[in-house]
């Protein structure tokens, strides 16, 4: 890996960690419970994120299987999270 691309994802990274801890503190903060779904939708975005760039820096496949599967979870309890905010209920 170059020297550029390094300091790239070390920025990148430090971006992404910065990103997550303001999310976390709307997820904490946030002033109704559609705020917090959403911080915490972004979290799970951001957390698959940092799994692509770490795959990138260190070579590594199994990274990009780790990243698919938050996402895959992440969409999944996104959805039962609106459905429980809207209806109350998540199984009918």
């Amino acid at each position: 890996m170059s020297a550029m691309l390094a300091l790239a994802v070390d920025a990148t990274l430090a971006m992404f960690v910065v990103a997550m801890g303001l999310a976390l503190l709307r997820l904490f903060r946030g002033p109704n419970a559609q705020d917090r779904v959403l911080a915490l939708d972004f979290i799970y975005v951001v957390g698959m994120l940092l799994l692509l760039v770490l795959a990138i820096r260190d070579d590594s496949q199994m990274y990009f299987e780790g990243a698919f599967l938050m996402v895959l979870f992440g969409f999944v309890s996104s959805m039962a999270l609106a459905k429980f905010l809207l209806r109350g209920e998540v199984i009918e």
